[in-house]
């Protein structure tokens, strides 16, 4: 994609378990929609990348047969600490269709603000955002006032693309009755966290009520990304929702 003019903006992260940076993808079903967790990237200036990104969700049905969806999309995040996200719709895991591109959220932790573009709409929204560049981890044990158990277990380390990661698997247990289940209901994540890029690489979910979502990097390469990359595509109007000045202003950004 070509773009024209630099806007900067800031990184997507919130605080949450160091084992579950994600962030949200969406994924179409018939008449409703839902949302799969995918890999956060933080707004960590000095540790640039690019990759791609795969994320395959099979549900298993009452009759025992199974649904499986997929997505590919892009990231990166330069030396300054902006990213580049792709959000992509899910099709048949074995069609052979391109996932289709719903919206591409920018950031730069220098600007504190964020964009999305929806090339629907050829328009970028622009916000205030302030970066976070650390997750918080929850302690193993109880929390929800005791209605939940959490239990963390290391799975060593291993290389995934050339990089050393370890294993962390959490298992969470809700007691019965909590979400009116008869039964405690468990589920497990297991991440493979890159210390070097302060990423996780690899994310599986195991959730009786969703299913079993895999999402893993690949193509890694640890050189500077292209800085047209985080850039506004061309064509696209972009509309300042930063301050009451500026609120739903629109400015087409053009080729030079």
């Amino acid at each position: 994609m070509k773009h024209a003019i630099s806007l900067v903006v800031v990184g997507v992260a919130w605080a949450t378990s160091l084992a579950c940076a994600q962030d949200s993808l969406r994924g179409p079903d018939g008449g409703t929609s839902t949302h799969v967790s995918g890999v956060v990237v933080l707004s960590i200036p000095g540790k640039p990348f690019s990759a791609r990104t795969t994320t395959e969700w099979t549900q298993t049905l009452a009759d025992g047969g199974t649904i499986t969806k997929r997505l590919d999309a892009s990231m990166a995040r330069d030396s300054q600490g902006r990213v580049y996200r792709e959000n992509h719709s899910f099709v048949p895991s074995a069609s052979g269709q391109k996932s289709p591109l719903t919206s591409i959220h920018i950031t730069d932790p220098l600007a504190h603000a964020q964009m999305y573009c929806y090339p629907r709409a050829f328009q970028c929204i622009v916000t205030n955002y302030t970066p976070q560049t650390f997750f918080q981890t929850q302690p193993p044990g109880p929390f929800d006032n005791g209605n939940r158990f959490l239990a963390r277990e290391s799975l060593g380390p291993k290389t995934m693309e050339g990089i050393y990661v370890t294993g962390i698997r959490e298992t969470t247990t809700v007691n019965a009755g909590v979400l009116g289940n008869d039964q405690p209901l468990v589920s497990t994540r297991e991440f493979w966290y890159s210390d070097e890029l302060q990423t996780n690489l690899a994310v599986t979910r195991n959730d009786p009520r969703e299913g079993k979502q895999v999402i893993q990097l690949s193509d890694i390469s640890q050189a500077e990304p292209d800085p047209h990359t985080f850039e506004v595509p061309i064509g696209y109007s972009v509309r300042d929702d930063r301050s009451p000045k500026n609120q739903g202003a629109y400015v087409t950004r053009r080729p030079r």
